[in-house]
């Protein structure tokens, strides 16, 4: 039981410590000014497995919401690790890139080796002229 409760404390510190980033970051119309819509579809499978085990739709509040693409590992024995696909995403975007996509590999560690979790993303803008 105590192992489960410090993971739990574990990813809400986590998830705060996220949400001061957020709120440290500068806005995303600051960024890219010309954005109107967003949408990110996400989804995230083990190296070398063809069928992803989370698919997730995220619509980006673009008036509100922070430039950064910091996304949790789902894996919940994972720590340290994440996806900040922040500058990709960006980079993206002052493009004015339509649709884009990417993939970024987790950094942390599950209890005793590398996690092996993916993330792969496609993006869906749509600019004011």
């Amino acid at each position: 039981m105590a192992s489960f409760r410090s993971r739990s404390t574990e990813a809400s510190q986590a998830a705060a410590e996220r949400r001061q980033r957020e709120d440290r970051s500068p806005r995303l119309l600051a960024e890219v000014p010309t954005l109107a819509t967003l949408k990110l579809e996400l989804e995230e499978t083990r190296a070398g497995a063809s069928v992803p085990e989370t698919v997730h739709v995220k619509h980006v509040a673009v008036a509100h919401a922070p430039a950064l693409f910091d996304l949790p590992c789902l894996d919940t024995t994972c720590t340290g690790g994440g996806h900040d696909v922040t500058q990709q995403i960006l980079a993206a975007l002052r493009s004015k890139a339509a649709r884009f996509q990417g993939e970024h590999a987790c950094n942390g560690t599950t209890r005793t080796a590398a996690c092996t979790r993916v993330l792969r993303y496609v993006g869906l803008a749509t600019y004011k002229t």
